[in-house]
């Protein structure tokens, strides 16, 4: 009998992504760097299904009729999930994009996020440490493993609880950047984020219409002055 050879997992991604009427708005321009607003229910980069060309970059690189001018040369040195909005920032030259890319590598520039959740978390504060791994049965989510998952660590505040039903609204700064990370831990302390597809209790994900996380905050420093930089993104729950 001929041997067998290596066992195969095929991961098919058949998701098509709704149309995005919102834009992306621009929050700041110079020469060197775009401050955006991505909307949620937009992808940060086309997708190799051709029904998913729409996405951040297509609409810089093209230009949005009526909404903003193209920016050929536009790249993105971090992405946003589908269903978060938030502040993205964009090289506009080879030299920023080269320096915003290594910022991000090292981990220097600091992200905030705002999150509503499920639940009343019981802590005004608190870090969530357990690391993350694929989910190799369940593309594409992730899972917290113990055994071969990577470190992930989310501090969080608590901003407001609220009533009927009970929600807490919570400012995420992330010290690792993992996919999902923030969406996976919350439904790991109990409070999944509120309209997410993936991590969810059976009431979370009929509660908000989109996923309720957006990207509120980046701390950087400019790639061609060299200063520090905060950009700002109004949250729109």
């Amino acid at each position: 009998m001929p041997a067998l050879g290596p066992s195969t997992h095929t991961i098919v991604d058949d998701f098509v992504a709704p149309v995005c009427a919102e834009p992306v708005v621009i929050l700041y321009q110079d020469d060197d760097i775009l401050l955006i607003h991505k909307p949620s229910g937009l992808l940060s980069l086309s997708g190799k299904n051709p029904l998913n060309w729409d996405s951040v970059h297509y609409r810089l690189v093209h230009g949005q009729a009526g909404v903003t001018p193209a920016f050929p040369e536009a790249k993105l040195p971090h992405r946003l999930d589908f269903g978060t909005s938030g502040i993205m920032v964009v090289g506009l030259n080879a030299a920023s994009s080269q320096h915003l890319n290594k910022q991000f590598q090292a981990r220097t520039i600091q992200k905030r996020y705002l999150a509503l959740l499920e639940g009343w978390i019981a802590d005004d504060r608190g870090q969530i440490t357990a690391p993350i791994a694929k989910d190799k049965n369940h593309f594409p989510r992730v899972k917290i493993c113990y055994t071969t998952g990577k470190a992930a660590i989310s501090e969080y505040s608590v901003l407001h609880r609220l009533e009927q039903p009970r929600r807490s609204l919570v400012q995420y700064t992330p010290h690792t950047g993992r996919t999902h990370q923030l969406r996976v831990h919350s439904l790991e302390i109990g409070h999944p984020i509120l309209g997410c597809d993936l991590y969810n209790s059976a009431q979370s994900e009929q509660m908000a219409d989109r996923l309720l996380l957006h990207a509120s905050d980046l701390y950087f420093e400019h790639p061609a002055s060299g200063e520090p930089f905060h950009g700002q993104c109004p949250c729109p729950f």
